[in-house]
């Protein structure tokens, strides 16, 4: 019997950080519920640290202020779906109005 392994593609995007304050609790909040809403594994890299987007505390550690270019990985079967939406997310500023 022949196991057949399916490799899962890799998808990357990225964006910059356009709000003043950068990823403070509030749009770290919103990467958070939008990245839980794929079953892809994500994750968002800035410098040399890589979080799992799910996580609060991950994102919030990025300490990521306006203009850091963030990369955004995700692995399964809806990955690209998941890069798209953070994306958009990431240009709309977090949908948060000060």
């Amino acid at each position: 019997m022949m196991k057949m392994t399916t490799k899962k593609a890799k998808v990357k995007g990225s964006f910059v950080v356009g709000n003043d304050r950068g990823l403070h609790t509030r749009p770290s909040t919103e990467i958070v519920k939008c990245a839980t809403s794929f079953k892809a594994e994500v994750s968002l890299l800035y410098q040399k640290n890589q979080v799992n987007a799910k996580s609060i505390l991950g994102v919030l550690m990025l300490a990521a202020a306006k203009g850091a270019k963030i990369t955004v990985e995700a692995v399964g079967d809806d990955a690209q779906e998941a890069v798209t939406s953070l994306i958009e997310l990431a240009n709309h500023n977090f949908y948060i109005k000060y």
